[in-house]
């Protein structure tokens, strides 16, 4: 790998750190960039997941006092959590890597939806909770919908920010800040099970994935900071444009 790739994908990983940190999503800047460094796109989401591991680890220990009492429920929650992310990591590794680069754009373009409407999405999942009249904490509410979030985390990765940070809204009531951080503990905790399953396979491309986490180190601790100050709408209008150019992109590269 040449000095032009290195530094294109630590400017990347400096890019998707801020962005996982804040709202999520940060494969619509990193995924490209492992194309673009010769990358295969099932290894690209292998590499992706493993380099934002540390990034979302960090940022939830930076803002450690906005996280939830971590008391029975919540861990059961977490191990619910990476259970999910471990065998969307397994699913990942046993994918043809055709079929996959087929799902490429379905799921960038599934990501970028989420950013576009995650305000909606997290209001509706709120509305739902008190419609069934659920009280706004971890509980088997937030475990049902954490789940097939966790699975579908492990094995792209794209979008699952703001998914996550839908059901941990409804746990915390409301409270982004604390959501936020929730999200990126649980995150860094399904990262873990996911990259023991990559380097059980040994399937994780070190290179790239290298310079990525060096950059997504530095982002994930700018992204941390960021996130107390930023209009999160400033940071979803730049992802969904991004987002919705790669997905007609990687559509016309995959299936024309």
């Amino acid at each position: 790998m040449d000095p032009i790739h290195i530094a294109l994908l630590v400017l990347a990983g400096i890019a998707g750190g801020i962005i996982a940190t804040i709202v999520g999503g940060a494969a619509v800047v990193v995924y490209p960039a492992l194309i673009a460094s010769g990358v295969s796109p099932q290894l690209a989401a292998v590499c992706n997941l493993t380099a934002l591991m540390p990034a979302s680890l960090l940022a939830a220990l930076s803002d450690h006092t906005q996280l939830p009492p971590l008391n029975r429920a919540f861990a059961g929650l977490v191990i619910t959590s990476v259970l999910g992310a471990g065998l969307g990591a397994s699913l990942l590794v046993l994918t043809p890597e055709r079929m996959f680069s087929i799902f490429v754009p379905l799921l960038l373009a599934f990501a970028t939806v989420l950013f576009a409407f995650s305000e909606r999405i997290s209001q509706w999942l709120r509305n739902r909770a008190a419609d069934r009249g659920h009280e706004l904490t971890f509980n088997l509410a937030s475990l049902k919908m954490l789940l097939p979030v966790s699975f579908y985390g492990g094995y792209f990765g794209a979008g699952v920010g703001i998914l996550m940070l839908g059901v941990f809204t409804v746990a915390t009531g409301g409270d982004y800040r604390s959501a936020n951080v929730t999200k990126n503990l649980v995150a860094s905790m399904n990262g873990i099970a996911t990259t023991s399953v990559f380097l059980v396979q040994g399937v994780v491309v070190w290179p790239q994935t290298l310079s990525l986490m060096a950059g997504t180190i530095i982002g994930g601790l700018i992204g941390a900071r960021i996130a107390r100050i930023i209009p999160r709408q400033v940071v979803r209008v730049l992802i969904v444009v991004v987002g919705a150019a790669l997905t007609v992109a990687f559509a016309r590269r995959y299936w024309f």
